[in-house]
């Protein structure tokens, strides 16, 4: 994959600390020729804005992208995109505006963000740290929503269209990029309300939950 280097503007510093309504974030899912991650690329990709606690579908951006490797056999069998489906679609090169334009100034949601990662950094040529400033695992929200312990995170279970299910909302393609965005963005929103220890968050209290809290669990791990 090109990791020719785009400048993509992150969130302004105010959004954190205020309430979750007043940011803008944006809901991201990937699919991808698979998960060798030094060879692999994008095949698709969907981008659901939320904007003062509301989905914001006018704005929603959903893109095949022509890769530059098949999709492997396994990729095709869950994401269903063939070769010939993506023939003729925008190259990486010629999506990546498009991609930056949908994530500029607004705070990332994903679901096991590590996916999203490390594409992210692949596709624009920067830190995944960077990235993962700025992005919000809404997956990490489901497992401190239910209470669990920190080793639910490695554990069978949370899977996208599961958690849906347990939260009452529609999954109509699963492993399709814009769905999958969409059901990210909508889990978000019902669990921004169900935080048990933060029941009026903030934006820098869900980006601390949705994953910034592992970087202080791991700073301040007490001796064993």
């Amino acid at each position: 994959m090109s990791a020719r280097r785009v400048k993509v503007p992150g969130p302004p510093r105010r959004y954190r600390r205020l309430p979750w309504r007043a940011a803008e974030f944006v809901a991201l899912d990937f699919e991808t020729t698979g998960l060798d991650f030094a060879r692999d690329t994008i095949v698709s990709f969907g981008v659901v804005p939320v904007r003062e606690g509301r989905v914001v579908l006018a704005d929603a951006v959903h893109q095949l992208v022509d890769p530059h490797v098949p999709p492997s056999p396994r990729s095709q069998t869950i994401h269903e995109l063939r070769p010939q489906d993506l023939a003729g679609s925008p190259s990486l090169s010629e999506s990546r505006d498009v991609l930056a334009r949908a994530l500029a100034r607004r705070i990332v949601l994903t679901w096991f963000a590590d996916v999203e990662l490390h594409f992210l950094s692949a596709i624009f040529g920067s830190p995944r740290t960077a990235w993962r400033r700025r992005m919000i695992d809404v997956r990490d929200l489901a497992i401190v929503a239910d209470g669990a312990p920190p080793s639910a995170r490695v554990q069978a279970g949370y899977g996208l269209s599961w958690t849906a299910e347990r939260l009452g909302i529609p999954v109509a393609s699963p492993h399709d990029a814009f769905d999958d965005a969409l059901v990210t963005a909508q889990a978000f929103l019902v669990l921004t309300g169900r935080l048990p220890t933060h029941p009026n968050p903030t934006t820098a209290d869900l980006l601390w939950l949705g994953g910034g809290r592992r970087r202080l669990e791991r700073r301040f791990k007490p001796a064993v």
